[in-house]
Formats: C-alpha cells, structure tokens, sequence
C-alpha cells in the first residue's frame, strides 16, 4: 500500500489485509500510525475489529495475529511491538479516537467466562457490571447472542483473552513466559492505568468536545422478554462500573483503570463459580489454566498490592473542617483487592490446587497463593535489616489477614492435601514445602490466623443480622466507585462475613489449628522425615560411588553394575541435588514446628525413629506387589510406598551380563572376541557345568564360586524381573570379559615381567597364575563354608 492518505476509504480494510501478507511488520506499522493519525474515526471504525483480530489473534484461536505471546526480547521486533501496542502507543490513540464517537463492537456471549455465560443466558444479570446492559438482541433466525463493548472495552477484552485463547501453535516456547512481549505489555498497561505514584494520565485524544468522556450508564429497564431469559427484576442489586457523565473529570478517567481490571479479572479469574451460580450453569468442559496463564495472575496479583499499598493515609479529622475529599483514585485503591479479586482468585486457587498436577509446575500456583497472603511484601517500604525468617509480620495488616482468612487456612489446607501426595525426595518438590512453611512462619502471622478463627467462632447472638451471600463482594452495593459502605466495627462479623460469602452460610468451617488439621501435619511431618531419610541415604550412595569411580575408573576399579549410574540420569538423581532436599526438608521441619508449636525434641525423637525402621524394613522389604505372569506386578500401597521413599525394588540390569555396554576402561576389540569364545565355551560345555555346579559337595560349591554369582542372585530377587529372566541370569556359565580390562591387562603384563625378571618363562607363570586363583578358589569356599556352620 503506498501513502495511506491518497488511498481511498472504501479500499483502506482491503488494502490493509493484503499488506498483512505482503509487507514486513516494521512497514505496516508505520502505515498504521499514518493511518491513524490521517483519518476519520468514521473509516477506523471499519478497520479496527479486524486489526485487533490480527494484533491479538481470532477468539477461536484459528488466527494467531501477532504471536505476542510467543514474541521474545531477543527478536528484532520486540521493541517495535511494544511501542505500537503501549498505554501511549499509536494502538490506544485509536481507541480513544473511536470511544469519543461512542462506536459499539460485539462479542459472542459464549467467549464470556463459563459463569458470566450462564448468567445471561439464563437471564440473571452477572454480578460485574462490566457486562450489565450489553446484552445484544440476535436478528430472526440468528441464534447467537452477543455483547456490546465501546472500543476500550472491545481492546480490553482481546487483550485479556489472548492469555487462555486457544492457539494452535507448532513454535515450541523456548524462553521464559514472563520474558515474552505479552507479559511485558500487561506489566505496562497494569503501571499505566494502576498507578502506584502519581495518578492516571489523561487521555492523550482530544476532540472538539474536549477530553474523552466515560460513557454514560444507560437504563436498567432494558428486557430480555422474547429471548428465553428472566426479567432483569430478579436481581435485587443493579450496580453500574462507569461514573455519570456529570461527574468530576478525576472520576472520568478513573472509569479506564477500573474497565481494564475488571476485564482481567474477568477474563482470567472468573471460570469457577460458589453454588449460587454452579445451580444455573450449563454442563460445560473444565477450565484448566496453564502455567504462563497462571504466571501472568501472579503479575496481576502484585501489582495490585503494590497499587493497594500506595494508598495515602487519611488525614486526622479536625471539628473546624469539613471532612477531607477523598479522590476515586483513592477509593479505588482501599477496596480494589478485597471488593474485586478475592473471590474469584480464592476460587480460582482453590480449583489449581485440587486439579494441578502433582509435579513441580505447581510452583506457579503456589507463588501466586504466596504473593496474595503476603502483601506487606509490596509496600514499597524499604525491609529492615533482619533476614527473612525473623522479619516479623506488622500488625496493622492484622485486619488484612482476618478478612482474608480462608485463603489462609482452606488453602494451607489444600497445599497439606498435595504435599501428603507428592514425592518430596524430588528437591523441586520439596522446595516447595519448604516455601509455604517459611511463609506462614513468619513471626506474628500464625497468631494472626489463629485469633481470625477464635472471632470466626465466637457466638453469633450478639451479630446483627447478614446476608446469606455476597457482603462486600462487587455485586452488593452501588459502583467500586460509589461512597464507602458503612463502616463495620465488629471485626468478628467481618470475618464471618467474609467466610459466609466465599462458602456459603452452611458451610463447615475445618480449623487450620483443630486437632484433624493437626493430624494431617503430623503425618506430613512423617512423609518429610522419611523422604528426607530418603534423600540422605541416596546421596550418601551417589557420592561414595562418584567418589570409588572416579580416578581409578580407567583401572576398572569402579564397578560394573549399570544401576549405580547411568548417562542419561536425571539431574534430580545427583548428589547435589538430593543434598538440597535434605535441606529443604529439615528447614520445612522446622518451620512446621514454629507454625504449630510443635516440641523440638519429640520431633526428633519421631525422625529418628522412623529413619531407624525405614532401614530396618527396607532391608527385608519389597514394595507391596502381587506375583503376575511377567514378575511382580504392583499394588496401590506399593505405588504409595514407592512415591513417599519407604520402600523400592533394587533395579538392577536384567540383560545378558556379556553384552552390558563397552566401558571407558576395557578394550572394545578383547571384549567382542572374548564374547565369541566364552560364548563358544557355553554352548559345548553347558551340561557339564551345569551338573558340576548342581553337585552339593565341595566340588560343587567350588565350581558355582567361579561359574555363578550368588550375590547377584540375591540382589535379582529384590528386582521387578520376571521369573523366566531371572532363572536364566543363574545359569553357570564362564565369562571371559573381565581379561578385556585394562587394569587386568595391566596387572598380566605387571606379572608376566616380574616372572620374566625371576627367569620364569611364560608357561610357567601362566601355570603359577592358574594354581593361585584355584588356591584363592578353594580357601575362599572353605572361609564361606566355615561362616555358615557358624
């Protein structure tokens, strides 16, 4: 396309797509601020459904747009993306150049999060009102419904969206989520329009009208008579997010902030809904989150605080004086966390940990739950000198804490769930245990929790009375903006209230500090000592085998068995890695002791009886497994058994002995021609020592010492082999591959030259050496004999 003032109207979407696929984006880009800036909101109206469609990909995901989410730092469009797509960027002056003409753009209702669908398909206005009056009757014959959004709503939306939208992508994700330009560009846009210093910038777009307007709150008596929906009369509250248009022009503004965190929210939070809303939805598939999705949350989740934190304290009243004015930005920031996000990340939590699975991307979830119990984290303040462990939780976030009780103790609750399930030998795994321990450690807050419970269970006969759903949630009152609610001094009915919002006024509260929530620690504590057992007496093994086999590994010292190690282990079998398990383990330990008052030396006492009798049962131990037709074939215990570290097989390698692969210290030519000749040997002589070995006296035991390994046997029976491969490993047979050795090539030649230096030649030492080793033979089977009868 050339210049785009000399283009025509009509062809300006027509050329536009056909650039998509011609032209770089670095000169689209440009086009676009041309276009932009030269013509009317008339004709961008036309063109901005479909640019939004290609910056953030099709809703279906079927069009992936602009690939922001898989659009890294080190690509040379990073940075063009970024100030294109900025708060300040050419993409937002659109937006504010379309809202001024107050164009309308549908969305169908079945992209809308699973509950807020529901809700409206079943006529029960949504308890957002970001979607309240949207609703868009369909044509005759058109069966879909759909939302109106202005074109700030409309961008919000694909901007949220572009997070869970579906994408059929083949690019693998090679860089970290949080480095991708769609993790950027919502860190910024949280910034710009959440600010924690200053307020939010006006709208850069003016018109002849002045500054860009909120729009303005429309009737409420629209109906949804003729389209299988209730009347709107069934809701008792109507509530409106966008201030009047008569409202101050900081009120104006502040309608910007708000529409985009609602949409966050919304988009990313609302998929999981309390039994109000569960009655009314349709059967729909599960929504899972994925790890950048949850990621991006936790991003979400900090700002917010950060943003809550930076609210200015209140001035003292004075008599003399009117009550100080209070900006919507202000109000804004005192209630955004708990009026906005806590429900709906407390449910969203609350599905993660019931349905993640239990492996390490779990930490995601769990450093999100973290980020929100610990606001204090994000004050901005500068921390104090003490380290981590002893900075003691403030107590003016003492009210924080009682009116955020059950995601605290429901969670904490659903973490002891997971933990008591996971294998904690993996330090990944037990680096999160050591985590949620640490954090609800913390001096102060346990205390905290505990007297939220003691009000949470205080007697009711002095409550007024409450609702039975909904206190202070978004949809029991008039904007986020609107005055303050009346100030509830009864600090117990505010945690009641809370409790009773999220789960119900018939729900039965479990204490995070009541003996059956105690119970499951303790077995926690259990499941931790033996893991850790574990982990130690794996590590103490990795090291004494690193430590045989490394400088007398080229002599053949280190030994042959392929179960010690392996090329391809993983980096969670090392040493080092076991040694941070032990670690992480014994500071969870402790940190569980503090948190419930446990006694130091009882703990002790319990550790270290259970590492006594994990040694004393694995020694005589299997897995608890049933005998099937290819060997043993585990049971459930036996899988929990392997999983927690109390028990497991001694896996060995059950292939032919002889054709283990050519180590670093044997030489490749002896080992393939001695193969052939003790395979030789083993075919013509198979009878003769097997009956010599099957003999019980003393010749037999001698020939079984040289043609059989008993030990091996003995460690084959404690591994998952079948009976057939184990019978054939104790077959006698003659194995020639140790003289493959380099160190016993070395030891020969070492020999054969002492002979030489005492003039022996080389029959006669080849003689001496046989007699010694039958020697050797006969005195070690006397020993052994001697040992038994003993």
């Amino acid at each position: 396309m050339s210049s785009p003032s000399l283009q025509q109207p009509s062809f300006l979407l027509a050329n536009l797509k056909a650039d998509a696929t011609s032209k770089p984006l670095i000169q689209r880009c440009q086009d676009l601020l041309k276009i932009i800036d030269e013509y009317p909101a008339k004709e961008l109206h036309l063109i901005f459904p479909w640019l939004v469609e290609n910056v953030f990909g099709s809703l279906d995901g079927v069009i992936s747009g602009w690939n922001l989410r898989l659009l890294h730092s080190r690509s040379n469009e990073f940075n063009l993306v970024l100030d294109f797509l900025s708060p300040s960027g050419p993409m937002m002056k659109l937006v504010y150049k379309l809202q001024a003409e107050e164009y309308k753009y549908e969305v169908p209702v079945h992209y809308l999060p699973g509950p807020v669908k529901a809700c409206i398909q079943e006529g029960v206005l949504p308890d957002c009102p970001l979607f309240h009056n949207k609703l868009q009757f369909p044509l005759p014959g058109v069966l879909t419904l759909n939302v109106a959004l202005n074109p700030f709503e409309f961008f919000m939306f694909n901007l949220a969206y572009c997070l869970i939208a579906p994408r059929n992508c083949l690019q693998p994700q090679l860089c970290s989520s949080t480095d991708s330009a769609y993790f950027v560009l919502v860190d910024l846009y949280l910034k710009y329009f959440l600010p924690v210093e200053g307020s939010v910038p006006a709208s850069p777009f003016t018109d002849s009208r002045g500054s860009v307007a909120a729009p303005s709150p429309r009737a409420s008596s629209v109906s949804f008579a003729g389209y299988g929906v209730h009347s709107p009369s069934l809701l008792k509250h109507h509530i409106f997010h966008q201030p009047s248009v008569n409202a101050d022009p900081a009120a104006q503004e502040i309608w910007r902030s708000e529409t985009l965190l609602q949409m966050f929210v919304e988009i990313w939070l609302h998929h999981y809904s309390l039994d109000l809303y569960q009655k009314l939805q349709s059967p729909q598939e599960p929504f899972n989150p994925s790890e950048e999705h949850v990621l991006v949350v936790r991003l979400l989740v900090k700002h917010l605080h950060a943003f809550s934190s930076s609210l200015k304290p209140e001035p003292p009243p004075s008599p003399a004086h009117s009550p100080p004015h209070t900006s919507p930005l202000e109000e804004f920031k005192r209630v955004v966390v708990q009026r906005f996000v806590q429900q709906k990340l407390y449910l969203f939590l609350q599905h993660c940990f019931g349905h993640w699975p239990l492996d390490a991307s779990f930490r995601a979830v769990l450093e999100t739950w973290l980020s929100y119990i610990q606001p204090w984290r994000y004050t901005g303040e500068k921390p104090n000198a003490q380290p981590d462990q002893n900075r003691t939780v403030p107590d003016k976030w003492e009210p924080f804490v009682h009116e955020n009780l059950l995601l605290y103790t429901k969670l904490f609750q659903g973490f002891l769930n997971r933990a008591t399930r996971t294998d904690l030998v993996n330090a990944k795994n037990a680096l999160m245990v050591f985590r949620a321990a640490k954090v609800l450690a913390q001096p102060n807050l346990a205390d905290m929790i505990q007297r939220g419970e003691q009000l949470f269970l205080e007697p009711e006969h002095v409550l007024p009375h409450r609702q039975p759903r909904g206190y202070l949630t978004p949809g029991q009152g008039g904007s986020y903006l609107s005055p303050r609610q009346r100030m509830v001094t009864d600090t117990a009915f505010k945690v009641k209230s809370h409790v009773y919002s999220l789960e119900g006024q018939d729900c039965q509260y479990k204490q995070m500090f009541g003996s059956e929530v105690r119970g499951v620690v303790m077995r926690l504590i259990q499941i931790i000592a033996q893991a850790r057992h574990t982990a130690k007496r794996i590590s103490d093994q990795s090291s004494e085998a690193a430590a045989s086999g490394s400088f007398l590994s080229w002599f053949g010292l280190a030994s042959s068995d392929l179960s010690n190690a392996f090329p391809g282990a993983e980096p969670e079998d090392s040493g080092e890695y076991l040694k941070k398990t032990h670690e992480f383990l014994d500071r969870a330990l402790e940190n569980l002791c503090h948190i419930f008052k446990l006694n130091q030396n009882q703990l002790a006492q319990l550790v270290a009886n259970l590492g006594a009798a994990q040694d004393d049962g694995r020694a005589n131990q299997l897995p608890d497994c049933v005998q099937g037709e290819t060997g043993p074939v585990l049971t459930d215990l036996g899988r929990r058994q392997i999983i927690n570290g109390l028990r497991r097989f001694e896996v060995q390698y059950q292939g032919d002995p002889e054709l283990q692969p050519i180590r670093s210290y044997e030489s490749a030519l002896l080992v393939r021609l001695l193969y052939r000749a003790s395979s030789l040997l083993n075919n013509r002589l198979q009878a003769q020592m097997g009956a010599l070995c099957s003999r019980s006296d003393f010749l037999g035991r001698l020939g079984r010492r040289y043609l059989t390994d008993p030990d091996s046997c003995v460690r084959l029976r404690r591994s998952p082999m079948s009976q057939r491969a184990l019978e054939r490993r104790q077959q006698p047979r003659l194995s020639l591959r140790p003289l493959a050795s380099y160190r016993t090539l070395l030891l020969l030649l070492l020999f054969y030259a002492l002979g030489a230096l005492l003039s022996l030649g080389p029959l006669c030492s080849t003689a001496l050496l046989l007699t010694g080793a039958l020697l050797y033979g006969v005195l070690m089977t006397l020993c052994a004999e001697k040992l038994k009868t003993q």
